[in-house]
């Protein structure tokens, strides 16, 4: 609620224009609420007092600019060192509280990166999360699959090894890697160490864009392994020298460059918007990702301007911490040197904004932006007929929602293998969409074996306590996958705790659990009703009912391996946590400590010679 709810209109617009008046013409970060305290924007500026006077002239150019203008009845500031501070703090606020009229981009750190670690025979690795000063990362790169792709690459050209360190202490003889020319062997010694740091070095210039240097650096090692009449090693680099030359002949029509460029095209239609990127590392054309902005509707900008929002949004939001190449390919001009100064001061370096680019670069570009046209279509198509099925699922259920695009569903259901490693799984619709990130799963104890009704009142308490004493979100309905039984559960938890019964429906299988005759079963009063095979509402009840039956069995599965391969070892006398901790470590697993002989058993720290035979009977 407004601090003085008393005030009328135009006493909160004169306070508001003084208290504009009064802010400093210094970098910093601006916010704008409504009169119930709600956030309306965020922004950021090189100038206070200028950017936000700005906004309360009598003419503004969007109308939607105007209409956020108008609910405006506090701002506050924030006062930064340098403009690359406000940009830092501007993102980050956007990303946490999510304004109503910013564009905002979903939070995505999933980027992977190719990984070379800093050990004396370094391993290459597909990677994902902070990076660090230790090991080398080249990326990020749009997909796992170009990260594979390159990991093959360097596999065929420089054979470097990709094995788990565990693996790799513990091998005495090559693997099938090596023997299909896909592996030097360090581990057994086949390669010296200075002949396979030479591999990581010229492996790593390959990924930053340095071909020719060492396709050079490798006819230059072979004439001299076959001055010395060395023709086995000679005959290795050769082979090195081919395989790197077919790669750079299949790449030779994508990109003719050697730098890191990113492409990004915008196309906004149907009040939705898609950034097509497409990345190109090294030289190397690496694929496309298209990403799909929400509140584009509420913008304040409209035509040919909401495009240029709409990619200043990208840039701000996907870059700020992450790495920036040199160059940005663009399909949509606009101005805003604060950003792209803010960004420099970030990442140490030029940024190259291209607007009209030539040869290549502008097929690149009208690549992306097809791309980024057939998404948005797929979008537009996939969300009319999603938002239909949920829209038939409000009717069916008869639920008063005021916004379909708000509707949510929490689903709930038991997992188990005959009472072992019992779970229940929470998975979230909202937005028309499955909301991966929201999903939760909960570890079910202190219950008698396979009983699904007591794990499905646990479940529910653990969920919606906090719920009930005002701590989180109260979907719109709440899915049981089950019969009567589930449901007489789900409405005994939601009567304890003071909660809406109605929201309660639980989904009966029907006869031969075939797909098409389930039974929507509620505990307000309502009579239990069949869809039909056709019905729209089914299949989205289907497809949440499911989701939630494979996050369930998927980590009641994972819970029970762990379970069962621990359980292994603990029940040999002797061995303890420390102990089993340490054979795990060392042989990467229950598998290799089984595959494992007495004496390498009894190689273990701890494990004697006696024990090392207790170990290896049991198992066997």
């Amino acid at each position: 609620m407004s601090d003085q709810p008393e005030r009328s209109a135009e006493e909160t617009r004169t306070l508001l224009l003084e208290t504009v008046a009064r802010l400093p013409n210094l970098p910093g970060v601006y916010r704008y609420f409504d009169g119930d305290g709600n956030l309306l924007y965020v922004g950021k500026a090189r100038e206070l007092k200028k950017r936000v006077s700005s906004y309360f002239q009598k003419n503004l150019a969007s109308p939607r600019t105007a209409l956020m203008v108008e609910r405006i009845a506090r701002l506050e500031t924030t006062i930064t060192r340098t403009e690359a501070e406000a940009l830092l703090l501007e993102n980050n606020l956007i990303k946490m509280q999510q304004p109503r009229y910013n564009i905002l981009f979903r939070d995505d750190k999933s980027y992977p990166y190719l990984k070379i670690t800093g050990q004396d025979f370094p391993r290459m690795a597909y990677y994902r999360g902070a990076v660090d000063k230790k090991n080398q990362y080249f990326g990020p790169f749009p997909s796992g699959w170009a990260v594979k792709e390159s990991m093959q690459i360097l596999q065929k050209v420089f054979l470097l090894r990709t094995c788990e360190d565990s693996v790799y202490a513990n091998r005495t003889r090559p693997c099938l890697l090596h023997q299909i020319h896909r592996c030097s062997a360090p581990c057994v010694g086949l390669i010296e160490k200075d002949d396979y740091a030479l591999d990581v070095e010229n492996a790593a210039k390959f990924l930053r864009g340095r071909q020719t240097e060492v396709l050079e650096a490798l006819q230059a090692k072979m004439m001299a392994y076959a001055e010395e009449l060395n023709f086995e090693q000679a005959a290795v680099v050769r082979n090195q020298i081919t395989a790197l030359s077919r790669v750079l002949q299949q790449q030779s029509m994508d990109t003719g460059s050697e730098t890191d460029i990113d492409i990004i095209a915008v196309v906004v239609q149907g009040g939705r918007a898609c950034v097509n990127l497409a990345m190109v590392r090294g030289g190397r054309h690496l694929g496309d990702r298209a990403y799909f902005p929400t509140h584009v509707d509420s913008a304040p900008a409209e035509g040919e301007s909401l495009a240029a929002e709409v990619l200043k949004a990208f840039i701000a939001q996907h870059y700020i911490d992450k790495f920036v190449p040199a160059s940005l390919i663009v399909n949509t001009e606009f101005d805003d040197p604060e950003l792209m100064l803010a960004l420099m001061a970030q990442c140490g370096h030029r940024i190259n904004l291209i607007f009209q680019p030539q040869g290549p670069r502008r097929q690149w570009l009208e690549m992306a932006h097809k791309g980024a046209e057939i998404a948005l279509a797929r979008l537009l198509s996939e969300q009319g007929s999603q938002q239909t099925r949920t829209r038939q699922l409000i009717e069916v259920l008869g639920v008063e929602v005021e916004d379909i695009d708000s509707f949510r569903v929490e689903c709930f259901d038991i997992s188990h293998t005959q009472g072992e490693a019992t779970q229940a799984s929470c998975v979230v619709f909202h937005h028309h969409a499955m909301q991966n990130g929201e999903y939760r799963r909960y570890n079910i104890n202190d219950i008698t074996p396979g009983d699904d009704y007591a794990a499905m009142r646990q479940v529910l308490q653990r969920r919606y306590e906090k719920v009930a004493n005002g701590d989180g979100v109260m979907p719109d309905v709440v899915l049981i996958d089950g019969g009567k039984g589930q449901v007489e559960m789900a409405r005994q938890v939601f009567t304890e705790l003071g909660l809406d019964i109605s929201l309660i429906v639980g989904v009966a299988k029907g006869e031969g659990r075939k797909v098409g005759l389930e039974t929507l079963v509620f505990v307000d009063g309502r009579s239990a009703q069949e869809l039909g095979k056709e019905s729209g509402a089914l299949m989205l009840v289907a497809q949440i009912r499911d989701e939630a039956h494979r996050f369930a069995i998927t980590g009641m599965r994972a819970k029970r391996a762990k379970a069962r391969q621990t359980s292994r070892l603990e029940e040999i006398e002797g061995i303890g946590a420390k102990r089993r901790q340490k054979l795990l470590t060392r042989f990467g697993g229950l598998r290799g400590v089984m595959d494992a002989s007495i004496e390498e058993l009894a190689s273990v720290e701890g494990i004697s010679r006696q024990l090392a035979e207790d170990i290896y009977k049991q198992l066997h």
